[in-house]
């Protein structure tokens, strides 16, 4: 059950909270580390991603991550991404929001305007143009911007989906799927705009972005999530 610190009335949506940042910056871990968090507080929680969370989302999610992909045009990668968005908010978030439960995402439209927007250079306006009219301007209650270091943070993506890779290449089946790597094939340049797009987002939505260092320990990083999910949305959650 959802506890907030106001009247009953503000029970019967729950909240959507989503969270954002570069490949590396830890964000699917604070995920699912405040999840739990959630949960043993007694809450229902949804626990999704983007692009995906949907049958037609993964198959999406796919074609844009896969290196063989590679020579997708920049406005492709947009409507894909929205496509998925779609079809996302259709099955998964209002579902569970109308239901009152808390709906934490990897990623949203913040994501593509970042990536989109600012690392291919297609602007804001296409991007929130697009946001309004197929996604019917849904926006996060709260969203966690996860600040970190870009050379760092692309090193730990890299590192970490060349594992996978390696990993899938002693498994056919597997490797026949394909790979997430193709962002991490970009340049120092493009990641720093997509940085600065994000911090972009933020000084433009304050009532809306957190941003939390997440330079830090992941349970540094942690607590801090969980001080501004307590004030920022005044739920009752503990700091454990």
């Amino acid at each position: 059950m959802l506890c907030y610190d106001s009247d009953v009335s503000a029970m019967q949506r729950g909240k959507f909270i989503t969270f954002e940042g570069l490949d590396g910056s830890g964000k699917s871990t604070q995920l699912e580390k405040l999840a739990k968090v959630l949960r043993r507080n007694g809450m229902s929680v949804v626990v999704t991603r983007e692009p995906g969370g949907t049958t037609t989302g993964e198959q999406i999610r796919k074609l844009l991550l896969d290196t063989s992909t590679s020579g997708l045009s920049s406005l492709a990668e947009l409507a894909l991404m929205f496509a998925s968005r779609a079809q996302h908010i259709q099955e998964v978030i209002e579902p569970g929001l109308a239901q009152g439960k808390i709906v934490l995402c990897d990623r949203f439209t913040d994501s593509t305007e970042a990536y989109q927007g600012g690392g291919r250079k297609l602007g804001s306006a296409p991007v929130l143009a697009l946001h309004r009219v197929l996604c019917g301007d849904l926006q996060p209650e709260l969203t966690i911007l996860m600040d970190s270091d870009v050379a760092e943070s692309v090193a730990r993506a890299r590192r970490r989906n060349a594992a996978e890779t390696s990993r899938r290449g002693r498994n056919p089946q597997q490797r026949a799927q394909g790979n997430e790597n193709r962002f991490e094939q970009e340049n120092r340049t493009f990641f720093m705009r997509v940085q600065n797009a994000y911090h972009a987002i933020a000084a433009r939505e304050p009532q809306r972005v957190a941003v939390v260092d997440a330079r830090g320990t992941p349970a540094k990083t942690h607590a801090r999530i969980v001080e501004v999910v307590r004030k920022r949305l005044r739920l009752g959650v503990s700091k454990s």
